[in-house]
């Protein structure tokens, strides 16, 4: 399971969401086809454009609890991100919760005008693609980044 945590200012466009969200997958390696679902907090639940993003990919948008997000260790350090949601980085801590426990990140998220996006990878994505760890696609595996 592949999973797009999206993070994103107040209003974001959809065209932003699919544009972090390319740019995401373009930076691993990943085809946007491959997207088991698209996650985001409780706090960013209420944004359109990104619920009409998953929409149109056809993928489930999960929303996770922001206590949870909270208590992700992530890559990316945001105090604006803290102060606002409660997360540094509602994209990592949104992928890595709905990827479930073990699960990894692919690296840092990336961002597009108002959205950000990060990829996790399920524990058992890793394991089924144990060969693959030293491509530029899984060596974020290798870093920090992990659900609790």
């Amino acid at each position: 399971m592949i999973v797009a945590g999206i993070g994103s200012r107040k209003g974001v466009s959809e065209a932003d969401v699919l544009a972090a969200i390319d740019a995401v997958c373009a930076a691993h390696g990943v085809e946007r086809a491959a997207l088991s679902a698209l996650a985001t907090t409780a706090h960013k639940s209420d944004e359109p454009a990104i619920r009409a993003v998953a929409v149109g990919l056809g993928i489930k948008l999960e929303i996770v609890a922001d206590e949870q997000a909270a208590a992700v260790e992530t890559l990316t350090r945001s105090s604006l991100s803290r102060d606002v949601a409660g997360t540094a980085s509602v994209s990592e801590a949104a992928a890595l919760i709905a990827a479930g426990s073990g699960a990894k990140l692919l690296g840092p998220r990336l961002s597009h005008g108002g959205a950000t996006c990060a990829l996790a990878v399920s524990k058992e994505t890793v394991q089924e693609n144990a060969r693959d760890v030293y491509t530029p696609r899984f060596v974020g595996l290798n870093q920090r980044g992990s659900a609790v």
